[in-house]
């Protein structure tokens, strides 16, 4: 497993990290806590050295098997959680002041919530799980963030940018306040390639990719006649004819990928870790078989130029989640 840098924190992170949202249950169904935890252990057993979940991702429920596992292990492994907004809006929305989303009392108990949901007494990093750049000029959050970190219980503090804006987040980079940001990043949506990543190479703020395939739709396993288990979110996110869309562009990202990636999933993470500015990419996993895959990635070798100016006219601006 190759490591990189988290920006100015100088932790030494696995370059493919944990997406812990699915072992939280909750919109994702089908996923068994045994086979998490599993996976959990084949993913540091290869290497993996940083994990990202929140509260918000079943309810405390993904930080508990998280944390459980952790605890277990006698290696160093990295947890980041996040604070979700009080008001249960996301994306944030612009123009609602940060007093309705993260008032500092909240944050404060948020995060202890979270401490006792993983069983440590600190955690690596802190995010707030969503984010406007307006916040910066209003009162109360910073305090409540810096007071954790003086108290120990927390080491860093990042952000959350919201779905396929990393515009909301351009003035956060900069302003000294985050050691991190985490942003949505894929073939599909490579807009935080033209001025957040530079920003956040300027400022040292370490890059987390969420979302590397898309919610499946980089997988190459989706066509129209897949289906979702009931009340699983992704009946939404591929509703009307988004399956048959997804299916059609990932036949033509398959016959532009040549031999420098063996399957979409592959070339879908070697394309995020072929961006200078990102430090870790964190694909959701519950599955060990999911695991051994998606690790086996980290070698070290990344998508040619000739690849990734043929993989820019595969961006595919849209969004899904609306």
């Amino acid at each position: 497993m190759q490591t990189r840098r988290l920006g100015r924190t100088g932790l030494q992170v696995s370059e493919i990290g944990y997406g812990a949202w699915g072992i939280g249950g909750g919109m994702w169904v089908g996923g068994k806590d045994d086979e998490s935890i599993r996976a959990l252990h084949s993913a540091l057993d290869l290497g993996l050295n940083f994990i990202d979940t929140a509260f918000d991702y079943g309810v405390g429920h993904s930080e508990r098997l998280v944390g459980k596992v952790v605890r277990e292990r006698k290696e160093r492994v990295y947890v980041a959680t996040k604070v979700r907004p009080k008001n249960l809006v996301w994306p944030a929305e612009r123009g609602v002041p940060v007093s309705e989303v993260f008032p500092p009392q909240y944050v404060i108990e948020s995060a202890e919530a979270s401490l006792r949901n993983l069983g440590f007494d600190s955690v690596d990093l802190l995010q707030l799980h969503v984010w406007q750049d307006h916040y910066l000029e209003q009162d109360g959050w910073r305090e409540a963030l810096d007071g954790l970190k003086r108290s120990g219980k927390v080491r860093f503090l990042g952000i959350s940018v919201n779905d396929h804006d990393p515009d909301s987040a351009m003035r956060a980079v900069a302003s000294g306040a985050f050691d991190t940001v985490q942003v949505i990043y894929n073939v599909f949506d490579q807009s935080p390639a033209a001025s957040f990543f530079p920003a956040c190479l300027a400022s040292d703020v370490g890059v987390i990719v969420r979302v590397p395939f898309d919610e499946g739709g980089l997988t190459g396993t989706i066509t129209p006649e897949t289906t979702f288990p009931e009340k699983d979110w992704r009946n939404d996110y591929f509703r009307g004819d988004r399956k048959k869309q997804v299916f059609e562009r990932n036949e033509a990202l398959k016959a532009a990928m040549g031999s420098e990636a063996r399957t979409l999933p592959e070339l879908a993470l070697r394309f995020c870790l072929s961006q200078d500015a990102v430090s870790t990419v964190i694909p959701g996993m519950r599955r060990i078989a999911s695991v051994e895959a998606n690790v086996a990635v980290s070698d070290g070798r990344r998508l040619s130029p000739a690849l990734l100016e043929t993989l820019r006219a595969h961006a595919w601006p849209r969004n899904f989640y609306s």
